[in-house]
């Protein structure tokens, strides 16, 4: 605790230095971020610490990469980002080591870092950006306001337009397909889904799918084997433990009634793609397009 204090002083003061100096030298940068709070830089984040792997994606996404200092566990893309020092979980920050870096910005996951922690750092004076990334606008906008807050606008301003494009380019080419109806499971026990709110429903409504679980008022619900059974989906699609466990969907065979079963409608989808709201949702849409396709095709 006594070094925890030591080092909370010594940042403060590092800030209240490095405020004044790099106040003389022009106009701080201001964005709002996803809480709707202006967050400012008194000159471009150069020591920019990522709270959560999405997050730690966004930022390479937006150019700013090279002024990572930290970022959380499970921070592996891209590959650079499994090198960045490691200050603690998502949901259990360790504080100390982030403070020994000397972050000038902090990017944080709204709802899902420990708040006090967040609003301790706020409180010693730390810019924090809150993101809360939930669709492909917010997505495209967050690239573009880190962009700013780093100085990279051009490759997040870029990204975000290129971004923007493919969405678009999706939307239209599958404007008037057929409707799927569509069982995403989250995990195995306690058998989860999404609700309509999430990032990967409205990923599935681009590619003509219907979630069946869409009215759920928690964005993650617990659900039963015998709800997903009595709505019958004509497709599960599941991400599995890892990148290429597909496992979960086994389970699912010993139910060879269902729809899904028996047109063997059965897909696997690499979680980073679509569970992360990064620029890599497009490239997971595309996959549950693809997937939503054979679907159709074997009517």
């Amino acid at each position: 605790m006594t070094r925890l204090l030591i080092v909370l002083g010594v940042v403060a003061l590092a800030l209240g230095v490095a405020g004044a100096a790099s106040g003389e030298a022009g106009a701080a940068v201001c964005v709002t971020d996803d809480a709707g709070r202006e967050v400012c830089v008194e000159r471009p984040a150069e020591r920019i610490i990522a709270l959560s792997p999405g997050v730690t994606e966004l930022l390479y996404a937006a150019g700013a990469g090279e002024r990572l200092v930290g970022a959380v566990s499970f921070s592996d893309h891209p590959a650079a980002a499994a090198e960045l020092p490691r200050v603690g979980s998502s949901d259990r920050l360790d504080l100390e080591a982030m403070l020994a870096l000397s972050p000038d910005l902090v990017v944080a996951w709204s709802g899902g870092n420990p708040e006090e922690q967040v609003e301790r750092l706020i409180r010693l004076g730390i810019p924090v950006f809150y993101s809360a990334a939930d669709d492909f606008a917010t997505i495209a906008s967050s690239l573009e306001r880190l962009g700013a807050l780093a100085n990279t606008q051009a490759t997040a301003h870029q990204t975000a337009s290129q971004l923007r494009a493919e969405v678009a380019a999706l939307r239209r080419r599958h404007a008037d397909a057929e409707p799927v109806s569509v069982f995403y499971q989250v995990w195995e026990s306690p058998l989860m889904t999404l609700n309509g709110e999430h990032w990967v429903s409205q990923a599935l409504a681009l590619c003509g799918g219907v979630n069946l679980f869409a009215e759920q008022s928690a964005l993650v619900p617990r659900i039963g084997v015998e709800a997903v059974l009595g709505r019958d989906p004509e497709a599960i699609i599941t991400g599995g433990r890892g990148k290429a466990d597909a496992a979960w969907l086994d389970a699912w065979r010993e139910f060879p009634d269902m729809t899904a079963v028996r047109q063997d409608n059965l897909f696997f989808i690499n979680p980073d793609l679509v569970q992360r709201a990064t620029p890599r949702l497009v490239e997971g849409t595309r996959d549950i397009c693809r997937h939503l396709e054979a679907v159709r095709e074997r009517r």
